[in-house]
């Protein structure tokens, strides 16, 4: 049995063509074998493959990168335990006392979750210090005593690294509670008297603290909390609810404070006559300071002038009794006498008595 010959299709140039020490202008392609072809095409998916682990290393390291700078500026939220935030570092500006308005964030919370986590920023021991968000923190606080499910245990927060400076702290904390809509002057105020007290801060002037911490105000805005500090200062003792003072109200006492000298023992006097007084009775008393129609702003600006109208002369005091303030105004034939005594209650010989003892004491001065 003969065995078949193999024939391979080669082509070879013709040697005689072919000048001595020359290479042949064409070179002939040669032909490679399947598995020379499979080899190539296997390294080749190699290089791609190498190329796209690559990139996808080099992504990734990007990532987390760009991951780690912003949780360190706070802007990753995490969930912390509670039991880890504390309120040491930062003079509050919130009021004391039961806060009215809580049960209706805790009834959001427990609806729908925290819209708005709070901010921390890291302790070098470990723990977190509360820059922003004191009613979110308490309303988790609550809820967990109150319900005591695990889901109130630790509060959605952005974590960033602790301020050098706690000005920087201060400013995060004050920028954010300037928008808030129930924030009264006297709260802020007490926050400026308190950065200024404390010698950590190297502010030794309540208008240089209002000058720094809410920078982000308005001048008029910054005028009234220097006003408002100003006013508790000297009243600080005898108010109960200084943040219930509407804003006009604080700045025009003031202002009457720096031109009489005696207004603040006055406005002492009769609150300390009302010593079950609550915030709308201390509002009042308050107002009784300031009379009527004196037609002066809040600012101190005189308001655009009327024409002139003849005014009646008007006396307005206030007399501290043993059952709160008489508030009296006084002017030519007539005397308004206003008090919390129910008068339609008293007997009308005993009123008659009263009024007639009180002409014969004008008669005999």
């Amino acid at each position: 049995m003969s065995r078949k010959r193999r024939m391979f299709d080669i082509d070879v140039p013709d040697v005689d063509s072919i000048p001595v020490g020359k290479a042949p202008e064409t070179i002939v392609p040669s032909r490679r074998g399947p598995m020379a072809a499979a080899i190539s095409e296997n390294a080749g998916s190699l290089r791609d493959r190498q190329a796209a682990e690559d990139s996808i290393r080099a992504e990734n390291d990007r990532l987390a990168l760009e991951f780690v700078e912003l949780k360190r500026a706070g802007l990753i939220v995490d969930r912390v335990p509670l039991d880890q935030i504390v309120t040491e570092r930062l003079v509050r500006d919130r009021k004391p006392g039961p806060d009215e308005e809580l049960d209706e964030l805790k009834g959001s919370i427990r609806e729908i979750g925290l819209s708005n986590p709070v901010r921390l920023e890291r302790r070098e021991d470990g723990r977190f210090e509360l820059v922003q968000g004191m009613r979110r923190l308490q309303a988790y606080r609550a809820l967990l005593e109150e319900t005591g499910e695990d889901r109130f245990a630790r509060i959605p927060a952005g974590i960033g690294a602790q301020e050098a400076e706690t000005q920087l702290s201060y400013r995060r904390m004050v920028d954010e509670n300037l928008i808030r809509k129930d924030i009264s002057f006297a709260e802020m105020a007490t926050l400026a008297r308190r950065y200024a007290e404390d010698p950590a801060n190297d502010c030794a002037e309540v208008s240089e603290a209002v000058a720094q911490l809410f920078k982000s105000a308005s001048y008029t805005k910054r005028s009234y909390i220097r006003a408002f500090a100003e006013l508790l200062a000297r009243l600080d003792k005898v108010l109960m609810f200084p943040q219930e003072i509407p804003r006009n109200l604080g700045v025009e006492l003031k202002r009457r404070m720096d031109n009489d000298d005696g207004l603040v023992a006055r406005i002492s006097t009769a609150l300390r006559s009302a010593p079950e007084r609550d915030a709308a009775q201390e509002v009042e008393i308050l107002r009784g300071f300031l009379g009527e129609g004196e037609g002066t702003l809040p600012t101190g600006k005189t308001a655009a002038a009327k024409p002139a109208k003849p005014r009646q002369a008007k006396t307005t005091f206030q007399v501290p009794v043993d059952t709160g303030v008489a508030r009296c105004n006084a002017s030519d034939g007539r005397l308004e006498l206003r008090h919390d005594l129910d008068f339609s209650s008293v007997d009308r010989h005993s009123l008659e008595r009263a009024v007639a003892a009180f002409f014969k004491a004008l008669e005999d001065e």
